[in-house]
């Protein structure tokens, strides 16, 4: 993620996803592959209800029995051009996380930087679109939405901003040499009404297909697969083809062969490009071209995430085709204020 882009509301400047969850930008590879909730296979359904989405407290706001989350149109915030994909929908969460242990939280050591933004972090499952012709579920039960505990463990490696940065980077890449990006997050509470995700305490290899769920750009829950890993040779991370953006950092990556997680994306290639028209797009590469999206090995933290009973793990492949042919949901009634 070269590139912070600040979201620009209509009331005045407002950065709506923190820096700590642009720490790399990430691309679309050949097709863009990213499914909506509803257009899922019931089996990634259920992966995707034990995902959650990082907000800042300040967006996250208590209504009667209800949550209210403060979001921006995609299409607004970014002034993508007309008919790019997803731009009605809303905006707002971070970076991802997924459910690993009955109350652990596995996310990018980036977006939870420390203790004091830990605290400042709700964890929301359900940030989705559930239905066809319905609209993004900006408003969660509070029982959905969760605060952190403590951090149980993180790591990440050191990063320097600016062009000095992007080279050191780079030879650090050749060299085998990048270090890992995790952090593992003790919730409030338990969780009780969904189930936590194994992880593949093996060692993945070059070739594998593999899929990721979580909320790009901060939009409502994506799926995305059609991809495999490229390089797995990498001492604390392998790289793929998946189509992801920065708010995807912290999403699971999962073998598409077993179900199992193998890593937490966390860095890519370059998100917008700036169109002759005025406006952005959503960058496009060859799916065998580009830098590809760095994924920490899930080696890097397995010894802190528990060890679930089989009954506990969905395993074999499931189907990642769409239940039915996309069609683009509806304009949102409004915009929330900050």
């Amino acid at each position: 993620m070269k590139k912070i882009f600040t979201l620009i509301l209509a009331a005045g400047a407002a950065a709506v996803l923190p820096s700590r969850a642009m720490a790399d930008a990430k691309s679309i590879y050949g097709d863009d592959n990213r499914l909506d909730y509803y257009e899922a296979a019931p089996a990634m359904q259920r992966l995707a209800d034990s995902v959650v989405s990082l907000w800042p407290s300040r967006q996250v706001k208590v209504e009667g029995g209800d949550v209210k989350l403060a979001t921006i149109g995609f299409g607004t915030a970014l002034n993508l051009c007309p008919g790019e994909k997803f731009s009605e929908q809303p905006i707002g969460a971070f970076c991802s996380g997924t459910l690993v242990g009955e109350d652990i939280i596995m996310t990018a050591g980036h977006c939870i930087t420390d203790q004091a933004s830990c605290s400042d972090t709700k964890f929301i499952f359900g940030y989705n679109i559930a239905d066809k012709d319905g609209a993004a579920r900006t408003t969660v039960p509070s029982k959905d939405v969760y605060g952190c505990k403590r951090i149980i463990k993180r790591d990440l490696d050191k990063q320097y901003p600016g062009i000095f940065g992007t080279v050191l980077a780079i030879i650090k890449a050749l060299l085998n040499k990048a270090g890992p990006d995790y952090a593992l997050v003790q919730l409030d509470r338990k969780v009780t009404d969904r189930a936590p995700l194994a992880v593949n305490r093996k060692n993945i290899k070059a070739g594998t297909p593999v899929f990721v769920i979580g909320h790009p750009v901060g939009l409502p829950v994506k799926i995305a697969g059609d991809a495999k890993v490229r390089d797995a040779g990498h001492r604390a991370w392998f790289s793929t083809d998946l189509d992801t953006f920065g708010g995807n950092s912290g999403s699971a990556v999962f073998n598409a062969n077993t179900n199992l997680i193998e890593g937490i994306l966390v860095r890519g290639g370059t998100d917008f490009a700036d169109s002759p028209a005025g406006c952005k797009t959503q960058f496009r590469t060859g799916q065998n071209e580009g830098r590809g999206e760095a994924v920490t090995k899930i080696a890097r933290l397995q010894k802190q995430i528990p060890q679930l009973t089989p009954k506990s793990q969905l395993l074999g492949p499931v189907n990642m085709a769409p239940v039915e042919t996309p069609a683009p949901s509806p304009e949102l009634a409004g915009q929330i204020q900050f």
